[in-house]
């Protein structure tokens, strides 16, 4: 239904001035009330191919696929929707962090998009936000594409644990390596746990592409003008992590029973991985291979956690190829 407020404000004689104000007004209270407070971005025809977005975190947004990749992934023939998660990024703040919660954003988007199913990009936590919707709502997802998402968290923290350990060591790093083995004693179902892990992955450059292609280059040195991604491309809120590891103990979840189940039931699962991302081993990415299928699975060099970014036109012919 459309509502004209333009005309309504005119046929009650406010003045022209006021008459625009307020439709401007009701128009912006509708568009929040519409979407439940989340903010939502779309890209392209409504009649194509539905992508859904799932930002990483918990506690980050969706700016950094949003301002670089949504719109170049539009023009191949896709409808991309981004949005912020309830409680992060630009979205309300009134959330609870639960999974319920998410899907139940997840499939008003879906509805008020008139979406029946969709393909699911799931960008780190978002890819487990994707095979939890996924297990929950089948129906809804026509496919997941994991992005540099954790089948296991625990195997990540290993992962990151061994990898700086063996960097401090060849650095002589004597300080870091008493924090290292503080860790390994350490509650690992612990919110603290993964905090620190984190952080030691985030000071070795597990992250960041060492050799970025002149593509991403250009790409990352947008940044520095772009006013929405200097606001929230490095913005991580607390309440978001804290929340979910409370409600759901996500850096406990082992997901692979639920990606395979997935998988029985025809509901195709793709990944695209970055060598250069410090959260994942070798050994990781081949047992998601095994699980999906090896041509589900693409492993990118030069190329870390951001793969949108780092290899943005392989990330896109991978998924107009998978996808179409």
């Amino acid at each position: 239904m459309s509502i004209n407020f333009r005309a309504i404000l005119n046929f009650l004689k406010f003045p022209k001035t006021q008459v625009l104000l307020l439709a401007s007004l009701l128009f912006l209270m509708s568009a929040e009330l519409g979407a439940q407070g989340l903010y939502i971005k779309t890209f392209g025809k409504p009649d194509a191919k539905p992508i859904i977005f799932l930002h990483g975190g918990p506690g980050y947004n969706c700016a950094s696929f949003e301002r670089t990749t949504a719109q170049e992934l539009s023009q191949v023939g896709f409808y991309v929707i981004t949005y912020d998660r309830r409680g992060e990024g630009r979205s309300a703040k009134n959330a609870e962090y639960s999974f319920d919660e998410s899907h139940d954003d997840l499939m008003k988007i879906m509805d008020s998009l008139e979406i029946s199913s969709a393909h699911l990009i799931g960008h780190s936590f978002g890819g487990i936000q994707a095979l939890k919707f996924a297990e929950q709502f089948p129906e809804r997802v026509q496919s997941i594409s994991l992005i540099g998402a954790p089948i296991s968290l625990q195997a990540s923290f290993k992962t990151i644990l061994n990898a700086c350990e063996k960097i401090y060591t060849d650095n002589k790093d004597k300080t870091n390596l008493a924090y290292i083995k503080m860790l390994r004693d350490m509650d690992t179902s612990s919110i603290q746990y993964s905090s620190f892990c984190f952080m030691h992955a985030m000071q070795c450059g597990f992250y960041t592409c060492k050799n970025p292609n002149p593509q991403a280059t250009k790409i990352y040195k947008s940044f520095g003008s772009d006013s929405i991604l200097m606001k929230y491309a490095s913005k991580m809120g607390r309440q978001a992590p804290e929340g979910f590891w409370k409600n759901e103990a996500y850096t406990t979840l082992d997901l692979e029973p639920i990606l395979l189940d997935l998988k029985n039931q025809g509901i195709s699962i793709f990944g695209i991985y970055g060598k250069e991302d410090g959260l994942y081993s070798k050994d990781q990415i081949d047992r998601l291979s095994g699980n999906i299928g090896e041509d589900n699975l693409l492993y990118l060099s030069n190329c870390s956690h951001s793969v949108f970014i780092d290899q943005q036109l392989l990330f896109i012919e991978a998924l107009e190829n998978w996808l179409k």
